[in-house]
């Protein structure tokens, strides 16, 4: 029998400067701590549990993520704002609605989208740096958009993410992926030269996006072709293509589920 029948899908975002990722580990802040506590605080006890839709890395930004409470009561319509009101400045909660035992935030999520803003040229006011990387030199935009595009399809990233004992299936699926401009670019603190590669697929390995991120922009710069990117998919090697870019220009963008689960 299930011992917490009652199940909510939250929508959040936050600016993750100061927070070591999302999953909770001991002696550090991360979101899903923070997000308990204020849970335990609100509720007055901690017979709940919070699973996240993605385990995002250290300093890695949320524009509309989510995760699922489990409790043993129903909620109140007002505990969002209750909640916001504990919670430090740089986390939101946006939206709650309830979902049925049957719902797994992992599983039936539909696709994940991920955006990496970054900015090349002269270097930028440092108050920009919280979602935005910058990069030195001049690297070639045309083929770096020209290299994005490779990445659409279904191929083996290993050589596109850290090789860990997590899972020995390195095939991921990428249904769009693009450089544009920034879509703030030449307002407020960022600058003109300033653009997104954008990435959306069903499920991403750790640290996939700022390595595919890393490959453009090495692609940009001359230091690999764009033959390098494309055998890099059916090469035996397992060493990472690229270094991995910094944190702070990712951001988890959107997350959406499958509707037939609710």
């Amino acid at each position: 029998m299930q011992t917490r029948p009652f199940t909510y899908l939250f929508y959040l975002q936050y600016l993750g400067l100061r927070y070591h990722g999302w999953q909770k580990q001991p002696g550090v802040k991360t979101i899903q701590s923070t997000l308990e506590k204020a849970f335990r605080y609100v509720l007055g006890h901690e017979d709940f549990t919070i699973l996240g839709a993605s385990r995002t890395d250290a300093e890695v930004s949320c524009s509309r993520g989510a995760f699922e409470l489990f409790l043993k009561h129903e909620i109140s319509p007002d505990l969002l704002d209750t909640l916001n009101s504990f919670l430090p400045s740089d986390i939101r909660l946006l939206e709650v609605e309830p979902v049925p035992l049957s719902f797994n935030i992992i599983q039936d999520v539909q696709w994940k989208e991920y955006h990496y803003h970054f900015a090349i040229g002269e270097k930028f006011h440092p108050f920009a740096s919280g979602n935005l990387a910058f990069f030195q030199g001049s690297p070639d935009l045309e083929l770096m958009k020209m290299g994005a595009l490779l990445f659409i399809g279904k191929h083996d990233f290993r050589r596109f993410c850290s090789i860990d004992k997590v899972t020995d299936d390195y095939v991921r699926e990428v249904y769009e992926s693009e450089i544009t401009q920034h879509p703030q670019a030449g307002t407020g603190l960022i600058p003109e030269s300033a653009f997104t590669f954008s990435v959306k697929g069903k499920g991403f390995l750790r640290y996939q996006v700022r390595i595919m991120m890393a490959a453009l922009v090495d692609l940009g710069l001359g230091k690999i072709s764009l033959d390098d990117l494309k055998n890099a998919f059916i090469s035996e090697q397992t060493n990472p293509i690229s270094i991995a870019v910094p944190a702070n220009g990712l951001v988890l963008e959107r997350v959406s589920f499958n509707k037939e689960s609710f």
